[in-house]
């Protein structure tokens, strides 16, 4: 006895009475066939519902739904006896979110196809975002206009239709469908927007849809990857796109949508600031490097800089010393560490006895070496007088 699918006969539905057709044990869960099921199952790039099946005082959750051969399978966490009369109750958050989802993936979908003369080869249908995959390279100025139109599709509220055509009617019909169909076929159609070959659930009505927001556009294979997020999951993003937008906005002094620009300003500070500590560094390292000239081996402690810094003021200690010059920077027992000698000397057996005493890890070659180690500053200077 096949399963009798309320889930096409009304999508709202979200409470229905059921009888247990039978009930199998799998593993440490149990799957349970009913005679009725508003729980749709996974298909078509759609995840399955979730919910509960309440029998007397029982609840039971339901953690996956699938169908084979005609009957839905209800992955239950309990056992119920065959013949018993359930109440089903869908997580209906979860449906409503999944149908926005899924129908604003049609409305787009529908509209790049059209515009572009591509297909959709690949679909699916997140926890987080909508994935979507094309077969010709789009842009991403190609992407937003499609996105514009899907959503003064979604204004527009028109109603969606569903139908099942004749085998005539549909060899007559222009639709989308990602293989070649055979038997009753069922038509999900958005007016002005798509009509695609679905087994999904979807919106009554293209406004319920919400909103339709592209967010990225990467070659994928010989086409495009597409992310996308609908209804309240892109209202949900946006609205922490802005809160962020606003955060920084109040940081800076400045409107939210002015952040950009301000951002740039600060970034084109910022540069300046480094090329005037770069000069003052060099002027420094000059001068540290004049009083170390001549002393041969010379070992060096500074406070924390950039690995950059430490390299530049190493290699103008190693010149001037005319031996090993070793600079350490950093404090308790964190130091990074960087290593010149200018006479030709392999400096690669000193490297390697240096992390092995003191915990370190790094390399280099040619007279030059920088890493890191885990050592008080007296065990580093106790290393280098021995």
């Amino acid at each position: 006895m096949e399963t009798q699918k309320l889930y096409y006969q009304d999508p709202y539905l979200r409470e229905f009475p059921a009888t247990v057709l039978s009930c199998e044990a799998a593993g440490e869960v149990w799957k349970v066939v009913l005679d009725q099921t508003a729980f749709y199952p996974e298909g078509g790039g759609q995840p399955a519902d979730h919910g509960v099946l309440k029998a007397a005082s029982r609840e039971i959750p339901v953690t996956d739904v699938h169908e084979k051969d005609g009957r839905v399978l209800h992955t239950c966490a309990a056992p119920v006896e065959a013949g018993t009369v359930v109440t089903g109750f869908l997580d209906w958050d979860r449906r409503f979110d999944h149908m926005q989802q899924h129908s604003g993936e049609h409305i787009l979908s529908g509209i790049l196809c059209r515009l572009y003369h591509c297909d959709n080869v690949g679909f699916h249908l997140g926890a987080e975002t909508v994935t979507i995959d094309y077969n010709v390279e789009i842009s991403w100025e190609q992407a937003l206009e499609a996105e514009r139109l899907a959503n003064e599709a979604v204004w527009a509220d028109r109603e969606t239709e569903i139908f099942y055509p004749s085998s005539e009617e549909l060899a007559a019909l222009d639709y989308r469908s990602k293989k070649e169909l055979t038997g009753q076929v069922r038509i999900v159609e958005f007016p002005e927007a798509d009509r695609c070959a679905c087994c999904g659930t979807h919106v009554e009505r293209a406004g319920q849809a919400g909103l339709v927001k592209v967010l990225s556009c990467q070659k994928f294979r010989e086409g495009v990857r597409m992310e996308i997020l609908c209804g309240g999951r892109a209202l949900r993003y946006l609205s922490g796109v802005y809160d962020q937008a606003r955060a920084v906005g109040q940081r800076l002094s400045v409107k939210p949508l002015e952040t950009g620009r301000a951002v740039e300003r600060l970034e084109e500070e910022l540069s300046a600031a480094k090329s005037r500590i770069a000069d003052l560094e060099q002027t420094a390292f000059a001068a540290i490097a004049a009083e170390q000239k001549g002393r041969g081996d010379v070992v060096l402690f500074q406070s924390p800089m950039r690995p950059d810094s430490l390299r530049r003021l190493a290699d103008a200690v190693g010149k001037a010393c005319g031996g090993l010059g070793a600079v350490f920077s950093g404090e308790g027992e964190a130091w990074s560490y960087a290593l010149v000698r200018t006479d030709g000397a392999d400096i690669a057996p000193l490297v390697k006895e240096l992390n092995q005493t003191l915990r370190g890890r790094g390399g280099g070659r040619k007279g030059f070496a920088q890493g890191s180690v885990q050592a008080a500053r007296s065990e580093i200077e106790e290393f280098f007088r021995r």
